[in-house]
């Protein structure tokens, strides 16, 4: 549910990237030799070939694009609509997006209000189902002695690192595909894994002394 949700409240909330990527897409024609795959968890690792900072510039910017692969030593060439922009010229792709009518914001008076609270309820619906029964689950799992401590590692491994990682490995995806919701693999293979271990290794506690499990 995750896809299509976010891609719904993308369309409501910003009406204009999405009819504007329709009308005037945008290409990133590179060497794939030239463009890295810019995961940096530490924020040490410097991207600066030409169609790193395209590709960095256009998804701050919040605009799906897509990659074409160019020959060898080729220099990178962005294509917005019929515009073409050689090597990296950041006014010249702000002139070319905002001319093809993607907007620096979102419009205010465009943003269907009513939906966007809709989907909001929705996710934190699908995020109370997940949490609610949680700490249920998780009491039941370890016996009294060491179950403060036995619930806080895994849960802080969960939240901590997987989490913690969400932003970096979301980046660097969305960077590498063009697609800005391609993110969203990320937590969707990790709630996929989570599912197969729960299913494989958590053992049914009906009916055991919770005292002496």
């Amino acid at each position: 549910m995750y896809f299509p949700i976010f891609k719904t409240l993308a369309h409501y909330a910003n009406p204009a990237i999405d009819q504007a990527s329709r009308q005037a897409p945008i290409s990133v024609i590179a060497d794939p030799a030239t463009c890295t795959f810019q995961f940096d968890p530490v924020g040490k690792a410097r991207f600066d070939s030409p169609c790193d900072k395209v590709k960095t510039f256009l998804v701050k910017q919040g605009l799906p694009y897509s990659s074409v692969a160019a020959p060898a030593g080729s220099p990178v060439q962005v294509n917005v609509g019929d515009v073409k922009i050689e090597g990296y010229d950041e006014a010249a792709l702000r002139g070319a997006t905002t001319l093809a009518g993607y907007p620096q914001k979102a419009d205010t008076q465009q943003i269907n209000r009513p939906m966007i609270v809709a989907l909001i309820v929705a996710l934190i619906i699908i995020s109370a189902m997940c949490y609610g029964p949680l700490a249920a689950l998780m009491v039941e799992l370890f016996p009294t002695r060491i179950r403060y401590t036995s619930m806080s590692l895994p849960y802080h491994i969960g939240n901590g690192w997987f989490g913690g990682f969400l932003p970096t490995v979301s980046f660097a995806l969305v960077v590498y595909t063009g697609d800005i919701f391609y993110g969203l693999w990320y937590p969707v293979v990790i709630t996929g894994v989570s599912l197969v271990v729960g299913m494989l290794c958590l053992r049914e506690t009906r009916n055991v002394d919770l005292d002496k499990n």
